[in-house]
């Protein structure tokens, strides 16, 4: 069931049985559904949409817990499943092949619903996905600890009653002094939505990945790190993109981790002959992506 006409007469929120889930669309073209990080809404792809001048038609949403999403994960089952349903849902609403972007925790929640490949799907663009458990499961120990110390603190200083406590893990991300340099409004929503957080991570490490599992994807992928991110960052996303056959890797340089805002302009100019490129080989039925090679025996994948 749809509600909430948006001003343009496209519905904004999706109303099911376990709550609303958000939806807006504009422009025509090809559907691209984009899917934002943590602490953040449907509103952060504008930058981006707009850069592409009505080239594509955009379906924006809101991961679970917000915007005008409702929470459906407990800290006693945080599923990455509850993720993926609520996408789905998007992704079946917006109709046909569609080309998945996702931002950050976004960016592993689209991961996920293509390894489950219950919804058609043309292509997909990961920016700079904290897919943790890659890291454990490839025997990474120095930077999957760098995500993990930094949780730690995160979480102790949360439980603790520190009212900013997000304000290290927006840090770790976007370095040294990035939350501070928020508008007033953007550090109050990160605040607010500091429990939703939490539990992104909590399905972030409950969410077993492998070289294995991400063998398995078997459509047109763009990975999208940032040249300024945290090295854990850009390790793990080279990893992901190394273990996918059909993988591309690329790098901003000067960018950090919150790049559809600071670099909105270079994203979207990466994105948008992904897109196009999948589409083309879709017409005529040749897949679309980058070569691979492997290190460590085999078992370690890599980009060359």
């Amino acid at each position: 069931m749809l509600s909430s006409p948006h001003k343009n007469g496209i519905f904004a929120v999706m109303e099911q049985e376990r709550g609303c889930v958000d939806y807006d669309e504009s422009g025509a073209g090809p559907t691209i559904v984009l899917v934002p990080g943590s602490c953040s809404t449907g509103a952060a792809w504008r930058p981006i949409i707009a850069a592409w001048d009505n080239q594509f038609r955009c379906v924006t949403t809101s991961l679970l817990g917000y915007g005008g999403t409702t929470e459906r994960r407990t800290r006693g089952d945080a599923s990455i499943s509850h993720e993926t349903d609520a996408l789905e849902s998007v992704i079946r609403r917006a109709g046909g092949r569609v080309h998945l972007v996702g931002h950050s925790f976004g960016g592993l929640v689209a991961l996920a619903a293509t390894l489950l490949n219950r919804v058609p799907l043309a292509s997909l663009a990961i920016l700079e996905a904290p897919a943790v458990e890659v890291l454990r499961e490839e025997g990474d120990d120095q930077h999957y600890l760098a995500f993990r110390q930094m949780t730690e603190s995160y979480f102790a200083a949360f439980e603790g009653g520190s009212v900013e406590a997000i304000a290290s893990m927006i840090d770790f991300f976007g370095g040294a002094g990035t939350f501070a340099a928020w508008p007033p409004r953007v550090r109050a929503y990160a605040v607010a939505t500091t429990p939703a957080n939490v539990l992104d991570w909590a399905s972030a490490y409950g969410f077993p990945l492998s070289a294995a599992s991400l063998a398995q994807v078997r459509v047109p992928t763009l990975v999208i790190r940032g040249g300024a991110s945290h090295p854990a960052m850009q390790h793990v996303n080279a990893l992901v993109s190394g273990c996918i056959s059909e993988a591309t890797l690329a790098t901003i340089d000067g960018a950090a981790h919150f790049m559809v805002a600071t670099h909105a302009n270079e994203v979207a100019r990466l994105i948008a002959p992904h897109v196009l490129r999948a589409e083309a080989g879709s017409r005529i039925g040749i897949p679309v992506g980058g070569a691979r090679s492997k290190i460590d025996g085999g078992r370690r994948c890599w980009k060359s």
